[in-house]
């Protein structure tokens, strides 16, 4: 027999309810730190170590989530005060984890442009073909990818190639082409397919997905605060039904 009054026997149903919405949230949580994170693993070499700890914290606050709404259906549905205190307890230290999370991902979209920028300045040092390196490879996928061409410009590469020639991935190679071919760090030659450095559009690329791993940690913490109180009070309810004193 439930030892709840009608209207706490609504909000004890509704918390339940919310136990399926955050095993939800658990799973959107992984999905969005994995997505990223294989976004951002594709471009290791040009991201510092912090873009890859954001999506990891967040695939690891969503399966903490998908444990502990144990604790919530199964405190809810035999009204037992402990667990639901447990619940309450845990789902607020989440919701300052996802909190903490959100917050970290849209300062990283602040940072990305100022972050980015030393490391591909770093990079561009290791670009060679002789023997091509992950770097050479990710240079030539990034300015392939973002039609673009050195940091800021074409000329960026005038310190580190010889003659100043280009990276093929900066070029525009004429249909028919048979044996070598460059182009060059200059205004005015026609096979140059690119005129904007990829710092600029790279940033941006990466700090949009930024951005996704900060909205995800707020929204879905926001929606969590209301489960810690919805959980709060059941754990009262029972409490005074139960005649039980003191904090637990």
């Amino acid at each position: 027999m439930s030892l709840l009054t009608g209207s706490a026997n609504a909000v004890k149903y509704t918390l339940f309810g919310f136990n399926l919405i955050f095993l939800i949230t658990g799973i959107i949580l992984i999905a969005v730190g994995a997505g990223v994170g294989a976004v951002f693993n594709d471009y290791e070499d040009f991201l510092v170590g912090k873009f890859f700890s954001i999506p990891t914290f967040l695939i690891v606050i969503g399966s903490f989530i998908i444990v502990i709404t144990f604790f919530g259906c199964w405190g809810a549905l035999k009204e037992n005060y402990c667990l639901i205190l447990s619940f309450s307890i845990m789902l607020f230290i989440i919701f300052i984890l996802e909190l903490a999370a959100g917050i970290s991902g849209y300062v990283l979209r602040n940072d990305a442009y100022n972050l980015i920028d030393t490391r591909l300045n770093q990079s561009m040092s290791s670009y060679s073909n002789t023997p091509v390196n992950g770097v050479t490879e990710l240079w030539d996928i990034v300015q392939r990818n973002f039609d673009c061409c050195g940091i800021n410009n074409a000329t960026d590469w005038t310190d580190h190639l010889k003659d100043n020639q280009l990276p093929l991935s900066c070029c525009k190679i004429p249909y028919g082409t048979i044996g070598t071919f460059s182009c060059l760090a200059n205004n005015n030659d026609p096979n140059r397919n690119h005129h904007l450095g990829c710092l600029s559009g790279f940033s941006n690329y990466i700090a949009d997905h930024a951005v996704s791993l900060g909205a995800a940690g707020v929204v879905i913490a926001v929606i969590q605060f209301f489960g810690v109180i919805f959980a709060c009070y059941i754990a009262r309810e029972i409490k005074i039904r139960n005649g039980i004193t003191g904090f637990i």
